[in-house]
């Protein structure tokens, strides 16, 4: 098929298709992908079609990782949410696919190191990814939490820490029942999956002003997505689609086409994780393999077995059961209680797709979040339009419970009213249009309010949302420029807090003297970030791990997971409780005094000398001198956990995380571009010029400007 499509780079790298029509435009789209992104592509489609032991390193680990791919089942049920799309989509995804496979029959050499020559992506591979993304490390957390909570009953903490610790989401609980479950292990060791090239996806800001409180008459928006950037290349992919009439400017991912966060003429668009709780778990009763149903006695799973191809092993068959309630987590013809686990998007994907092609044309607000509320999986989206309109919506498939559950704790899977009743209807959640404040910002948080249904019960503190909305209620006008410098803002809420009770009993050493002459602020010579983090993971030590956990166990959930880093809200509710029973009956003034005293003669240190990471390359990171370049730091990250510039850098799964700004960009309506910097560049090629051609931006805190048709001479895509 002949195609009329240009395809070039502008001075920044950043790949500029323009074509006649919205199928070769895609077309493109996907050639770019493929020659700039063939590594990350392939590898993410391995790992999430559980082939890694076949074409990657046979080994124990990766069997692990290759089962728990193949349990999720994302590469399955595809073929109903395509039949779902339009005739114009199902074009759009064989010509996206098409272009990546032109642009890999020269596919990456690392793949000839391995041995692998890739299969023709397909309209089912796009699928995928949108599950993989919309899971992995997201709505991951929210099972994890949920799994934690088990283990925690199944400990002994007594129900009143439950309840303290988890208000109002313990409905249905029976403690009884939860303590005969048994927990297999994890089907993924944690010191095994994030060492792969899965990207970590955590928090993200985005805020939207009205054009009243604009300098310039028109909307601002800022969209800041928290990854994990010590890995490259960089999760996103910028890119400037152009029609004759029409362009979209901003972020895409590889493997699925259009922008995912970016712009069109009339409108502007930015996403954050909405943590909705979609994952339940409910408790089953097997025996001979088969689980027991109240009124129809006991039913047999369907057996869904996978064949598992290895390298230098025989192949291995694994069989998976499943119900309605998902699949099953343990053996059933072993008579106990086992749990079995379901995440409402699983075999969704469609909406995804539609949604996101049809912002291209999108030009209201209305209209945008009317169509990003079907998308399957939790977003919080902010919208802004050249008619002045902004808004905030909620997307995502949320489950209808019976009255007073909230799918936090297991149910019993023989009980028929524990089942899901259906789903909500995407108009009632949580969404503002024109808010009078003149602004709205989500960041992770509780946005319940603003919904008929309530579908957030375990969400990220509000620090950062309540910063943002601190500094936009400072000004009658704001410009683009401040929208940039906020984006860097480093100024805890978090600390603010803690400080108003600990500052009476500041002791009289160079740590005391730190934190009283503080302010705040966690800049890379800031010492009072350094011994506030100290006297932070020393608190929470005393409390949860003294008078709860186990002081090993805290160590093991501050070290190696993510638990302290998602759901910090809940365990701050509690330290900053003037009284709780997690106290173990002291006052909060004798513990924080406690603490303080653990780390009074401690020696304050610039925050920047233990914030420091190295940016590793996906397959190669670690495991080459580093002077071929794969690998790029040590780099330094600002910020913390609580502040707008998020910069968390800890141990998790066994290995280096951090959780900072992928990707920045900024729009104001007035302009017909956007200015962004990247935590990496355009390129997975190592000997590109454009491998980390945005990083120095990135660091200093410079925006470069995308702009649809303005550069005449565009440089000749290799």
């Amino acid at each position: 098929m002949k195609r009329s499509i240009q395809v070039g780079r502008d001075s920044h790298g950043v790949a500029h298709i323009r074509a006649n029509n919205r199928v070769d435009l895609y077309w493109g789209q996907g050639f770019v992908h493929g020659r700039d992104r063939g590594l990350q592509l392939l590898l993410m489609r391995i790992l999430g079609k559980g082939r890694a032991c076949e074409l990657l390193e046979d080994s124990e680990e990766m069997l692990a990782i290759d089962r728990f791919f193949r349990r999720m089942n994302w590469r399955g049920q595809t073929e109903e949410p395509l039949r779902q799309l339009t005739a114009e989509e199902r074009l759009i995804l064989e010509a996206y696919s098409d272009g990546i496979n032109t642009a890999l029959e020269k596919y990456p050499w690392e793949f000839k190191l391995l041995g692998y020559r890739p299969e023709p992506w397909t309209p089912e591979d796009s699928l995928m990814m949108t599950r993989m993304v919309g899971y992995l490390t997201l709505a991951q957390s929210q099972a994890e939490i949920e799994r934690l909570f088990v283990e925690m009953v199944q400990a002994g903490i007594p129900e009143s820490h439950l309840q303290e610790l988890f208000p109002g989401i313990l409905g249905g609980l029976d403690i009884s029942l939860i303590q005969k479950v048994t927990l297999t292990e994890r089907l993924v060791p944690p010191q095994v999956l994030w060492q792969l090239p899965v990207p970590r996806m955590m928090a993200s800001n985005n805020w939207v002003v009205s054009g009243k409180k604009s300098a310039s008459g028109k909307p601002l928006l800022a969209n800041d997505p928290h990854l994990e950037v010590n890995r490259l290349p960089n999760v996103w992919y910028e890119v400037v689609l152009e029609t004759h009439d029409r362009y979209a400017v901003g972020g895409s991912m590889p493997g699925f086409p259009g922008v995912l966060i970016g712009r069109n003429p009339e409108l502007a668009w930015g996403a954050t994780y909405a943590f909705i709780d979609a994952v339940d778990s409910w408790i089953e009763h097997c025996k001979d393999g088969r689980y027991y149903r109240e009124g129809e006695g006991w039913l047999p799973f369907q057996e869904r077995k996978e064949i598992i191809q290895r390298k230098k092993h025989g192949a291995q068959e694994v069989v998976f059961y499943e119900n309605a309630h998902g699949v099953l987590e343990g053996d059933p013809t072993r008579e106990s209680y086992y749990l079995c686990t379901r995440w409402a998007p699983g075999d969704g994907g469609a909406q995804a797709v539609s949604a996101v092609l049809e912002l291209f044309n999108a030009s209201t607000v209305e209209t945008a979040m009317a169509r990003v509320r079907q998308i399957e999986t939790a977003w919080s989206f902010v919208f802004a339009d050249i008619r002045g309109n902004i808004g905030f919506q909620m997307s995502g498939r949320v489950p209808r419970r019976r009255e007073g559950i909230s799918g936090f704790v297991p149910l019993p899977g023989w009980l028929p009213e524990n089942d899901w009743q259906g789903y909500h209807d995407p108009e009632d959640l949580p969404r503002a249009y024109n808010p009078e404040h003149q602004f709205f910002a989500t960041a992770n948080h509780d946005l319940n309010a603003y919904g008929n249904i309530h579908p957030i019960n375990m969400a990220m503190g509000a620090y950062r949302a309540e910063r943002i909305a601190r500094l936009l209620q400072q000004k009658e006008r704001f410009t683009l420029e401040d929208m940039c410098r906020m984006q860097y803002d480093v100024y805890s809420l978090q600390a603010e807090r803690f400080m108003q009770y600990l500052r009476p009993l500041l002791p009289d050493t160079p740590a005391g003297k730190a934190l009283a002459e503080w302010d705040f602020q966690y800049h890379t010579d800031s010492r009072g970030a350094y011994v506030f983090e100290q006297f932070y993971k020393t608190l929470y030590q005393q409390v949860f791990g003294k008078n709860g956990f186990g002081e090993a166990v805290v160590q093991y959930l501050d070290r190696e997971t993510g638990i302290f880093v998602d759901f910090y809200a809940n365990f701050d509710r509690i330290l900053l409780s003037e009284h709780s029973v997690w106290f173990g009956g002291q006052s909060r003034e004798d513990i924080y005094r406690k603490a303080l005293e653990e780390i009074a003669h401690l020696e304050p240190r610039p925050w920047g000398e233990v914030q420091k990471f190295v940016m590793q390359h996906i397959l190669f990171g670690g495991k080459l001198p580093r002077f071929l370049g794969f690998d790029r730091g040590p780099l330094i990250g600002i910020g913390n956990r609580a502040t707008i510039h998020q910069g968390q850098i800890y141990r998790s799964a066994g290995r280096v995380t951090t959780f900072m700004p992928s990707y920045r960009f900024v729009v104001d309506l007035a302009e017909t571009g956007l200015h962004s910097n990247l935590a990496g560049g355009p390129s997975d090629r190592r000997f590109s010029r454009w491998y980390c051609s945005d990083l120095e931006n990135w660091k200093q805190g410079r925006f470069k400007i995308l702009s649809p048709g303005t550069d005449e001479n565009l440089l000749p895509f290799r």
